[in-house]
């Protein structure tokens, strides 16, 4: 497994606690937290997908995940932007991370701060 990718799938955790503790996520009438959408790009075969998946596992009580089959016609949009990234996250419709973090290589900071500004730029 590529080393970003590994350091990304180990933020999954501080992601769901950021989710699970936001005061913006929205609540039904019964006082029913509605959970987040997580959609996961991806296309057969795509071991980093896979790979995402099975970290993904432990939290998925946590939120809904999504699965978009880039290579399916309906899709082609999905297919021409990503093609060359999966796998990529989108939360609750906007996009969050992808394989490769372009800032990856010159920042320090990477990736947990611009993990945790684009999630709460997304909730």
């Amino acid at each position: 497994m590529s080393h970003l990718l590994t350091d990304m799938l180990n933020l999954f955790p501080k992601l769901l606690c950021y989710i699970k503790t936001s005061p913006r996520i929205i609540r039904t009438s019964c006082s029913q937290r509605v959970l987040p959408v997580l959609t996961l790009f991806t296309k057969d075969p795509c071991p980093l997908c896979e790979e995402a998946k099975e970290m993904l596992e432990p939290y998925k009580h946590r939120f809904v995940l999504q699965e978009v089959d880039i290579t399916l016609p309906e899709n082609s949009v999905w297919y021409d932007r990503y093609k060359y990234d999966i796998p990529v996250f989108h939360l609750n419709g906007q996009f969050l991370m992808m394989h490769q973090d372009k800032t990856a290589r010159s920042s320090p900071e990477t990736p947990i701060k611009p993990l945790l500004r684009q999630m709460g730029n997304a909730l």
